[in-house]
């Protein structure tokens, strides 16, 4: 199982993705990567084992969508 930090991050990450108002042009983007991330993350509680790779790819792109949303917001 993933450790604590990662898992916490995670569903941190997820939260966020969940709030990107559907206004937003990253709305859907943020939905696919979002059930993406959710799916990673039930394998990871039920201990099974996730490409460490896709986990940190999946992260970075959620956390890319969340800069660009932010970044529309305050235009």
């Amino acid at each position: 199982m993933e450790d604590k930090f990662t898992l916490n991050l995670l569903r941190l990450l997820l939260a966020r993705l969940e709030k990107i108002s559907a206004d937003s042009v990253w709305a859907h983007r943020a939905s696919g990567v979002r059930g993406s991330l959710l799916r990673v993350l039930e394998k990871l509680e039920g201990d099974e084992s996730v490409s460490r790779s896709d986990l940190k790819r999946l992260m970075e792109l959620g956390f890319y969508i969340l800069q660009k949303a932010a970044e529309e917001k305050i235009r």
